[in-house]
């Protein structure tokens, strides 16, 4: 096995909530090294979410695997006496902090790319740099709504959020990916780059489809439920033993085998409203009871078999505990163990899987547990680093 791709970079974050530690994560996992700085005492807001596992937030246990973790003061007049020497060993600089946060502190870029040329700073902002929106504070379920997401998402009566943090998710995916450019495009030039990314730049690119479907004035795709906007059957479908299994038929074979094998109903092949997806589409609510009227006489099990039988796209609706016990999961050992400072709890395994090497994976750090060491590594003094602890920096 070959060492992970970007061991020997160092990454310092100024980081909260989910966008930006999601992104340094999976920096970490592929090597980095990852210095994470805090607030003294009370750290990243997203440690005091909830104490759902092992009485610690579930937000800061997914995102901050394989971190270091550094308390400091970034108000205090002696803070660039750290930061200074931090800098000067560092690759890349990831911040979310609130806007205007970082060119207070003398972070901007311009000054950045001053000392440290070949410095690749990555901020990630709701809204972007510039326009009049760069001000505004931005939180998910905002940006979620800002991006047009709640227009589309639930059902006739009232738009419903996503029950994950997607615009951050979006974000910290999007940051990720630039930041891995960058590295590259450093490699060619030996010049560091400065990167912008928004919230909402991330969730207009996630976007697309119905950005475009309403494209011109055209009308948006309808809020649908669990069901597809726009292609049908593909949604949700109760069992006679009140279980739900979620469809998709993405095409004229699939729906002639579905209608054939599954239904047994070969006489709707020449029904004039499901005669093409358009049709179907527009006359859904027949054509779901025509389903689930079939469905009512047989288990879940069964109409699983007869949709394998039928090669027919399907999956069940899990909840929690289903997901932690999936079978392919399982089958595909991807839970492993990771270190808590209240103990060892289950993880996944990052989703890219490569030939070449195996993903860096470490615990997660409790609020200022590599301060000292990180110090020290500095070359700072035993009395100055206690000096800084007196001093309230660390």
């Amino acid at each position: 096995m070959s060492a992970a791709p970007l061991t020997g970079l160092t990454v310092v974050s100024l980081e909260h909530a989910i966008a930006a530690p999601l992104c340094t994560r999976q920096l970490a996992e592929l090597g980095a090294r990852v210095i994470k700085i805090e607030r003294r005492e009370k750290g990243d807001f997203a440690r005091y979410y909830d104490q759902r596992v092992k009485g610690q937030s579930s937000h800061f246990i997914w995102t901050n695997r394989s971190k270091e973790s550094l308390t400091l003061d970034l108000k205090h007049p002696e803070a660039n006496v750290i930061l200074d020497k931090l800098l000067a060993e560092t690759d890349i600089l990831v911040q979310n902090l609130a806007p205007g946060a970082v060119e207070k502190m003398g972070l901007s870029f311009e000054h950045l790319q001053e000392k440290y040329p070949k410095l690749i700073a990555c901020n990630i902002s709701g809204y972007g740099k510039g326009g009049p929106y760069q001000s505004k504070k931005a939180y998910d379920l905002l940006v979620q709504a800002e991006a047009g997401f709640l227009s589309i998402t639930g059902n006739s009566e009232e738009g419903v959020k996503s029950g994950i943090s997607i615009a951050d998710i979006a974000a910290g995916m999007q940051a990720q990916s630039a930041i891995l450019a960058a590295i590259i495009l450093r490699s060619r030039t030996g010049k560091g780059s400065e990167i912008n990314i928004s919230m909402l730049e991330a969730m207009v690119e996630w976007m697309g489809f119905p950005l475009y479907y309403a494209y011109e004035g055209a009308n948006p795709p309808a809020r649908t439920g669990s069901d597809h906007a726009s292609i049908y059957p593909y949604g949700a479908f109760a069992t006679g033993d009140d279980k739900v299994l979620m469809l998709g038929l993405q095409n004229e074979r699939e729906w002639e085998v579905f209608c054939r094998v599954v239904l047994e109903q070969e006489q709707l092949l020449k029904d004039p409203r499901f005669e093409n997806n358009p049709s179907r589409s527009s006359n859904r609510e027949e054509l779901k009871n025509i389903i689930e009227t079939m469905f009512s006489s047989l288990t879940a099990d069964q109409v699983s078999a007869k949709l394998d039988e039928a090669q027919i796209a399907f999956s069940n609706v899990n909840d929690m505990a289903a997901v932690w016990d999936h079978p392919q999961l399982r089958a595909l050992e991807r839970i492993v163990k990771t270190e808590t400072a209240e103990g060892v709890v289950d993880s996944f395994l990052p989703p890219g899987n490569n030939s070449e090497y195996e993903a860096t994976l470490g615990p997660v750090p409790s609020l200022g547990q590599h301060s000292k060491a990180i110090l020290e590594e500095l070359g700072f003094s035993k009395g100055q680093i206690d000096g800084f602890y007196q001093r309230n920096l660390v």
